[in-house]
């Protein structure tokens, strides 16, 4: 069996015309991946845990593309069902989805207290479970759609003070293999980024720590830590039509940390 080769076309990467969900849109890797969507032409729907979009909204609506915001906790599952619902009642449907927001909490081992391990999940596992759940109704319904899934280099490795956000980030990349043998057939892709050490706010105590930066540091081979704007192309990629065959890859965005 043969088949045409298409024409690749750079318009494959434009999302004129489409819908983002980003959680946690509001700052650090979120606002990155939010800005990003916007330059390429989607309209966002972004959900933060507190007030502060302002500049989120400044550099979105620079773009001459629409944002709207809500203001929510998504360890709350009544909250998540809302965020599906407000943003389809808003725009009309739901093409893209970055579960982004994320939290973490450091503790060695054997001092490590309960509520946070349930607060670390809560966010980074069972919101991203429920709120894809959520989504891909929408998506399934549509015949089309992306979800991207924000993964990390503890998906890979075992991490040091951080057994929730380890936990947590492996199932989130099992998670994103899971989803993508279901929703493949329905036209649907599931993918994930899994940053490298980015600077942002999660990461502020190991930047003011000066000796475990340059740890961390001299095990990158490009030398230097990412910023977010290092994370903008590949989602655009994975919500665009460019990456229409790609499914339950976990794209590594480390500066070569995983290689080293």
């Amino acid at each position: 069996m043969t088949h045409e080769l298409q024409q690749f076309s750079l318009d494959y990467f434009k999302l004129d015309g489409k819908v983002a969900i980003v959680t946690g849109g509001s700052t650090g890797l979120g606002q990155g991946f939010a800005v990003a969507l916007a330059k390429a032409g989607a309209d966002l729907f972004i959900t933060t845990h507190s007030s502060g979009s302002e500049e989120t909204k400044r550099l979105i609506e620079a773009e001459g593309r629409r944002v709207e915001f809500f203001q929510g906790d998504l360890s709350n599952r009544e909250t998540i069902k809302a965020v599906a619902a407000k943003c389809l009642e808003v725009y009309g449907k739901i093409d893209i989805l970055v579960n982004n927001a994320g939290t973490i909490r450091r503790s060695p081992l054997v001092e490590y207290k309960e509520e946070d391990w349930d607060a670390v999940i809560n966010l980074n596992l069972n919101s991203v479970y429920l709120l894809s759940q959520e989504v891909a109704k929408v998506m399934v319904e549509q015949k089309s759609g992306k979800i991207i899934n924000i993964a990390s280099m503890l998906s890979f490795q075992g991490g040091k003070f951080v057994p929730s956000y380890t936990a947590s980030k492996h199932a989130v990349a099992g998670l994103t293999k899971s989803f993508a043998n279901e929703l493949a057939v329905h036209g649907v892709q599931t993918n994930a980024i899994a940053p490298g050490y980015v600077e942002t706010n999660n990461t502020a105590p190991i930047l003011e720590d000066n000796k475990r930066k340059a740890e961390i540091t001299s095990r990158i081979p490009a030398e230097r830590w990412a910023t977010p704007a290092d994370l903008q192309g590949v989602v655009v990629f994975l919500a665009s039509k460019a990456s229409d065959y790609m499914n339950g890859a976990i794209v590594p965005v480390d500066g070569g940390w995983l290689v080293r």
